[in-house]
């Protein structure tokens, strides 16, 4: 079991959290709610010493991490919530206050601080494209796959050896672009900056992004690697646009999400454990998968992330999530202690060798194999 974040315990109602919160950090809506406002580029962020735009801090997404990846069907064709939904909204995370109140009293803290994730703004989903809030239909080619799909959360699995696992469920990665959006639990961002060198670290496994930084694209399209050069992230290359950093990756490890070759079969391009995202972990990914990300700085502790995914082998159309990024310095990073312990892998094998089998997909407590 991953060492999660130590949050400071102090408490507030969900009106005290929204006048807490910095004015930039609220949505803008506006008043025809089919339509997403465009992200602000008014705002002048500090430079660095060597005269970049700053955008260093800890960046925690726990409170958008119940916002669903894909729009649920009761807000129909809106980007952002009513008045009165979001007043609900509120409401409820009011309610999940009061719960953590009532634990650090009784001195039980258990799940509620462990799992304390939010849905705080007014947007109805993290995907702002396709319009519909609905990730694009997949290819043949790839449903198949998705389909036949191995992984730790399929009910079919059967578990030999721990080539059978998830690359999360084994402590390697969650992958990329997956790896950036938010789960129940380590949701902690953290940028830095060097001359030269733009840095997103994350704290689920810890995975660093060290993302070389030059003057354009064709700069970076000339720095690429060959096709066949691949990591599980990919390789990274950022430039600033005006204060906007953008970050183009290619080369991502595929995977037909079906071998029994656990390098062949790669990670899911999405988690299923991102609220919203569909099950299974079994989304394949092509040699052609290309990720393009924004990061605008339109507050003193706000950074709009943007992120487009195309992978035309799989899906029929490229799609966006915007993310809303709060600065919270007092978030800190702890040890990710995650082969230390994990006997979940071992129960797996040793009950399927046992004959147990798993007909849920999931682990027991319904958190993938390692987890």
């Amino acid at each position: 079991m991953p060492v999660t974040t130590l949050k400071k315990l102090a408490i507030v109602s969900a009106s005290a959290l929204a006048l807490a919160m910095p004015a930039a950090a609220q949505d803008i809506v506006p008043d025809d709610l089919t339509t997403i406002a465009p992200v602000p580029t008014d705002f002048e962020p500090p430079r660095t010493s060597w005269g970049a735009p700053d955008l260093r801090g800890t960046f925690p997404i726990d409170n958008i991490a119940q916002l669903p990846m894909q729009r649920p069907a009761r807000y129909g064709d809106r980007f952002y919530l009513t008045d009165e939904e979001y007043a609900q909204r509120q409401e409820e995370a009011g309610r999940s206050d009061a719960a953590y109140a009532a634990e650090d009293e009784s001195g039980t803290i258990g799940m509620g601080h462990w799992v304390e994730s939010d849905a705080s703004g007014r947007r109805t989903s993290l995907l702002v494209y396709p319009e519909d809030g609905q990730l694009p239909e997949m290819t043949e080619w790839a449903q198949e796959r998705y389909q036949a799909g191995r992984s730790s959360w399929t009910p079919n699995t059967h578990f030999e050896w721990v080539s059978d696992f998830d690359t999360w469920d084994r402590c390697v990665t969650r992958g990329f672009p997956a790896s950036m959006f938010p789960f129940r639990y380590n949701n902690g961002i953290r940028v830095m900056q060097a001359p030269g060198f733009f840095i997103i670290s994350l704290e689920m496994i810890h995975d660093a992004r060290v993302i070389p930084v030059v003057a354009n694209k064709a700069e970076a399209d000339a720095m690429r690697w060959p096709e066949e050069v691949r990591t599980w992230m990919g390789q990274s290359i950022g430039w600033w646009e005006g204060n906007t950093m953008v970050i183009e990756t290619t080369n991502i490890e595929d995977g037909d999400s079906v071998s029994e070759d656990n390098y062949e079969r790669g990670p899911s391009p999405l988690n299923m454990a991102t609220f919203g995202v569909p099950p299974f972990n079994t989304i394949p990914t092509s040699k052609q998968a290309n990720v393009m990300e924004r990061l605008t700085m339109t507050g003193p502790d706000h950074i709009v992330y943007e992120l487009t995914y195309s992978d035309p082998e799989v899906y029929t159309d490229k799609w966006t999530a915007r993310l809303d990024w709060t600065r919270d310095e007092e978030y800190e990073f702890f040890e990710y202690a995650c082969h230390e312990g994990n006997v979940q892998i071992r129960n797996y094998i040793t009950a399927a060798a046992a004959g147990v089998e798993n007909t849920e997909g999931g682990a027991v407590d319904g958190e993938g194999g390692g987890h």
